[in-house]
């Protein structure tokens, strides 16, 4: 996002100026990103992440190729500079020296460069835009993309836009999710696109803020998440009432805080057993639906590899699970048969190890809130600034129920990315406005 007196040399040549060339160049990559190359593929029959076929394979990495040659023709080298973070360049480290242990060290090397390829889309999709108007507008493209679909497949092809009683989730039936593969996927990238409606709205745009708003809400409210639909109030409150008042820091301590109860009340309550007694109390269900079963078997696991983890992607198709015998006598779960922990920083620690996860907690949650706290006082980076902290804070909340974090092209993941880098820009670059 460069400056005015850039945008008006660039645009003045054109006939088409490069302001809305690089706008509806982010808008491409961001709806590709978000719809996939294989949208209403339920999640029995989906092909895991972005390499797991040709098509994905050939697409995602045209886009990859695509993503990175706008951005040497249309970004502005500075906020590509200002992107720029070390501890993330540690974290690929960690991605990559994890792929040397994993069971099939080629095909974790592949997830490792999909999931680079990633990271770099979402950063084509910030550095591109030239002011906070490119960004609405690449925003309001993807999300009235995803929303369209969403909603038109649910009267063309109910069947595949719903879950049905035929999958192995039979007890999902009826509920929402669109072009996604789960609900679970649909509710977290519905909640962020109401967080979008709010951003529009606060800038001015007010009418396509308010239809993103209801159209997000409605969905994430029939994908049948709890989850979803109780974290997003909480989210809006913890971020837009502190900033209300200008009380950005504060508002990062009440994340902060909040992050260490999810903690505590989720999967430390296997380590804390006064939380335990206390959801039991509380007429909670302290298994997490079963959750917790998966979690005492994974831990159990990772004490005999807590430094390095079993590799990345590798551990629940590891023979340690799919030989292991049947735990069903222990456990409320046959944890053989799924793909993930439910837990996405305990996944990061199975797949490589503590350290790693530590480095993880520090790209994924301090630095963004660190950002938060010092984003520029511009009016424009501060509706930046908050709508990239819910999405992020949304996720984070999530992420303790679910997994999904160096997940290739999963959406959830992608916006992820894009709050953590959209926070590094906003504390570092003013973003322009054209008002």
């Amino acid at each position: 996002m460069s400056s005015i007196d850039n945008l008006k040399r660039t645009d003045a040549g054109g006939v088409v100026p490069m302001r809305l060339v690089a706008s509806l160049a982010a808008a491409f990559i961001l709806c590709v990103l978000l719809i996939s190359f294989r949208p209403f593929q339920p999640e029995s029959t989906a092909i895991a992440g972005s390499g797991g076929d040709l098509v994905n394979q050939l697409g995602f990495g045209a886009l990859g190729g695509i993503s990175i040659l706008a951005m040497l023709v249309l970004a502005n080298p500075r906020i590509l500079i200002a992107l720029v973070s070390p501890m993330w360049i540690v974290m690929f480290g960690f991605l990559v020296l994890s792929t040397f242990v994993a069971v099939d060290p080629g095909a974790a090397q592949r997830a490792v460069v999909f999931t680079l390829i990633g990271v770099l889309c979402m950063i084509a999709v910030l550095a591109l835009p030239r002011d906070a108007d490119g960004f609405s507008l690449a925003l309001v493209i993807a999300a009235s993309a995803v929303l369209a679909l969403s909603y038109a497949g649910l009267v063309l092809v109910p069947d595949l836009a719903k879950h049905t009683a035929s999958e192995i989730e039979a007890e999902h039936a009826g509920l929402w999710r669109g072009i996604f593969s789960h609900k679970n996927i649909a509710g977290p990238v519905m909640a962020a696109f109401s967080f979008a409606g709010i951003y529009l709205i606060r800038r001015g745009w007010r009418r396509i803020g308010a239809i993103l708003l209801v159209l997000a809400l409605w969905f994430v409210a029939h994908t049948g998440s709890k989850t979803s639909t109780a974290l997003v109030p909480m989210v809006i409150f913890l971020v837009m009432f502190p900033g209300l008042f200008g009380f950005r820091i504060l508002a990062a301590l009440l994340i902060g805080t909040a992050l260490v109860g999810f903690f505590f009340f989720t999967i430390g309550s296997m380590f804390f057993p006064a939380t335990h007694d206390l959801l039991v109390q509380m007429g909670a269900d302290a298994t997490f639906t079963g959750r917790s079963s998966i979690w005492q078997f994974a831990l159990e696991k990772l004490a005999a590899t807590p430094w390095r983890g079993y590799g990345f992607e590798s551990f629940w198709e590891a023979p340690v699970v799919r030989q292991a015998e049947n735990p069903s006598y222990y456990l409320d779960w046959d944890v053989r048969g799924i793909v993930h922990a439910h837990n996405g920083y305990l996944d990061i620690a199975i797949a490589m190890g503590f350290p790693a996860m530590i480095c993880a907690v520090i790209v994924l949650i301090l630095l963004p809130l660190f950002d938060y706290a010092r984003c520029l006082r511009k009016r424009e980076n501060v509706f930046m600034a908050d709508f990239f902290i819910m999405c992020l804070t949304f996720s984070l909340m999530n992420a303790f129920l679910e997994s999904f974090f160096f997940r290739r092209a999963d959406p959830v993941w992608l916006l992820v990315v894009m709050a953590c880098f959209g926070l590094r820009m906003t504390a570092r670059i003013p973003i322009a406005s054209r008002a």
